[in-house]
């Protein structure tokens, strides 16, 4: 059975893309610091509000997670079914330049390496028209992604990024369309050694 902590995670991941940055890690916060009640009163009542629908293994997902934090049934009930989202609307670009690899970057590697089960790190800068690049950093495995991801945020705040984009996944599976993207447009900066004696 899946974990709330896990579904609230996973249902968080496959948001990426539809919920606004500035909710989105403000979320993941919330749940690798333990604000369960805050998710719980927050979610539901924000996807209604950014008329974001969710597929029906997304609405399992949300009901396992916040249905046990003491979130509202009537506004469970009210989010807006969803077919599974496929398009993409913004673009993601690889950089491998030396200016890429900066104290965040390494920053965020140190924290990565030391984290039990990831298997890659990568970096990529997401475009949208009329805005500035979004640096959006994945990492493939990893045990309590959602603690790794809350403290991922926070060493990114720390170097002046006022809404990080951290996106940590499965090692295996299909990853959503926006984490496809978000892949093919990124350059690897770590992977394990079991990784690497796998490719």
């Amino acid at each position: 059975m899946t974990s709330p902590d896990v579904a609230c995670h996973d249902l968080l991941v496959r948001l990426a893309g539809r919920l606004p940055d500035e909710l989105l890690w403000r979320m993941r916060d919330w749940l690798a610091d333990g604000g369960r009640s805050v998710l719980g009163a927050t979610l539901p009542r924000e996807l209604l509000r950014h008329r974001v629908g969710l597929t029906d293994a997304e609405r399992d997902l949300l009901e396992t997670a916040v249905g046990e934090w003491g979130a509202s049934h009537r506004l469970l009930d009210a989010v807006l079914p969803a077919l599974d989202p496929d398009e993409v609307t913004v673009t993601f670009r690889a950089d491998s330049s030396a200016a890429d690899i900066d104290a965040a970057a390494l920053s965020v590697l140190a924290v990565v390496r030391g984290h039990p089960g990831c298997v890659e790190l990568r970096q990529g800068w997401r475009q949208a028209a009329g805005t500035p690049g979004q640096r959006v950093v994945l990492v493939l495995g990893a045990e309590r992604p959602w603690v790794l991801a809350g403290t991922l945020q926070r060493v990114l705040r720390a170097h002046g990024d006022r809404t990080p984009c951290v996106e940590v996944l499965p090692p295996h599976g299909k990853p959503p369309a926006y984490h496809r993207a978000a892949i093919i447009g990124s350059t690897p900066l770590w992977r394990s050694a079991a990784a690497l004696a796998d490719a």
